[in-house]
């Protein structure tokens, strides 16, 4: 029979890739956790795992039993976070996923306010692309996300918190009458410098601008606004920088700032959670402590 130990122990070793490091994870021996993944096998009738010196690798229908134990464990983790918290508000662990482009512009004003109001609640925190964050929401490695909505799956819902919008950032010599404000027009007829492929800011840049196969489109494999504002301040090209940034990122180049014109083109930035997940009232009681760190937005 199917027993909860052999899907933890499998899940480990399907996502750390190395049944030493699994056995460490799950803190077993690794002759225990092997024994265990064998039954599994032997229960199911399938190969699972490719052995090699290496480490292992999952053969298809190994992708597929890991897929689907991902699924059953964050369910049984969800049933204990409702046995736990029915009726405690903001304690225990909560692991948060952020997205790049908002972490370190939100999370050094959100974090302490989080301290003080909810001193009981241990938060963890992944940064990484949306993509990424999206798959280990539903694998259950994470229980909340702060990314740019929608983000659309079936087995997830959201909230929105709050438009974050766009401003055209350019070079210190490019003067600018302040009353005069940017168009899409502008990013044609200059090198417009983007986050490498796989930021949700570099999709919505390029849609908003219209822009897929062009030239003057130049990533350089940045994958922080902080490079990009240095690139700027350098005289190589313009970029779209999200609101919440200025406050840090203009300190950190000479940039010139411009609004554009209305409609102004911005992201809405909202949380991300399982829908299975009991936890839907702490959620929106953080997503209310998020919106109110927003940064004082200074004006261009």
């Amino acid at each position: 029979m199917l027993s909860f130990k052999q899907l933890r122990y499998f899940d480990a070793v399907a996502r750390l890739g190395h049944f030493g490091r699994a056995a460490d994870h799950c803190a077993v021996t690794q002759p225990a956790l092997s024994m265990q993944i064998q039954d599994l096998e032997a229960e199911l009738g399938l190969q699972l795992l490719e052995r090699r010196r290496s480490g292992v690798r999952l053969t298809e229908d190994g992708r597929e039993i890991a897929r689907r134990a991902a699924r059953i464990l964050a369910d049984i983790r969800d049933l204990k976070d409702y046995a736990v918290h029915r009726g405690e508000r903001l304690a225990g662990t909560l692991q948060l996923g952020v997205i790049p482009s908002v972490a370190p512009y939100i999370l050094p004003r959100f974090l302490p306010l989080m301290r003080q109001r909810f001193p009981d609640l241990d938060i963890h925190i992944r940064e990484t692309q949306t993509h990424q964050l999206t798959r280990e929401l539903i694998d259950g490695a994470l229980d909340l996300l702060l990314v740019a909505l929608p983000v659309e799956h079936p087995d997830i819902e959201t909230i929105r918190l709050f438009e974050d919008r766009f401003l055209l950032a350019l070079p210190p010599d490019r003067r600018i009458d302040s009353r005069v404000r940017a168009t899409p027009d502008i990013l044609k007829d200059d090198r417009l410098l983007l986050l490498e492929e796989g930021h949700c800011l570099r999709e919505q840049a390029l849609t908003f601008c219209s822009l897929r196969r062009v030239e003057s489109i130049d990533t350089f494999g940045a994958s922080s606004l902080t490079t990009l504002v240095q690139m700027v301040s350098n005289g190589l090209g313009l970029t779209l920088l999200p609101e919440i940034c200025l406050d840090v990122e203009a300190r950190a180049g000479a940039l010139n700032v411009m609004r554009f014109t209305d409609p102004e083109p911005s992201r809405t930035l909202g949380l991300a959670w399982r829908a299975t997940s009991p936890r839907k009232r702490d959620f929106v009681e953080l997503g209310q402590l998020i919106a109110a760190s927003r940064p004082n937005v200074p004006a261009p």
